[in-house]
């Protein structure tokens, strides 16, 4: 069955040409290829202010280019995240892009007290890349920031299922394996998941 998929690239560096990138045309390619309906979002193209204070984040004037992005993550139905740790978590600027597009009276509603998650239906993949080892990051370190992001902002706006990609030892993988990644990224997209 056909979906309506949205790519965030959350890479801060722009130009492009990092293994993220190329993960990420990997999925578009095989999401269109399978027939799906895909959209971009390049986090670096946009220009948008971080937010510095509740008040702004609650109540101050969406950018426009903020605008556009969350009428695009209203038409999808499946959202693809993809962006490299660094310092342990996202990078600031695709953090700084969520905290701008998932704001109340968007992707979540207070009322009484009880919040109204605004995004439910939607699903996600979430692809980071990493110079760690996956598995370092996943067992020692808990995947401690992959799981904020999923409990914390996607699943607190009523996205799920949210699924999790890890490629680790990205500045050293050989070809082979950087190749075997695209792939797998390319059948991911083509199935829509």
């Amino acid at each position: 069955m056909a979906r309506r998929i949205l790519v965030l690239q959350g890479h801060p560096t722009p130009g492009g040409g990092h293994f993220g990138n190329a993960l990420a045309e990997a999925y578009i390619r095989g999401a269109m290829a399978g027939g799906h309906e895909v959209r971009e979002i390049v986090v670096t193209e946009l220009e948008f202010p971080i937010l510095r204070s509740k008040a702004e984040w609650e109540e101050g004037p969406v950018p426009s280019a903020i605008q556009g992005a969350q009428v695009a993550i209203a038409w999808a139905e499946h959202l693809v995240l993809i962006y490299p740790l660094w310092l342990g978590t996202l990078p600031a600027l695709f953090k700084a892009f969520l905290e701008q597009a998932l704001r109340p009276g968007f992707a979540l509603d207070s009322r009484a007290g009880a919040f109204s998650k605004r995004l439910r239906g939607k699903s996600a993949r979430i692809v980071v890349t990493m110079g760690m080892p996956a598995l370092v990051y996943r067992w020692y370190f808990g995947a401690h920031s992959l799981k904020n992001l999923e409990r914390n902002i996607l699943a607190f706006c009523g996205i799920a299922p949210i699924r999790e990609t890890i490629v680790g030892s990205v500045e050293t993988m050989g070809r082979a394996k950087g190749r075997r990644w695209i792939e797998r990224l390319e059948r991911l997209g083509r199935a829509g998941g």
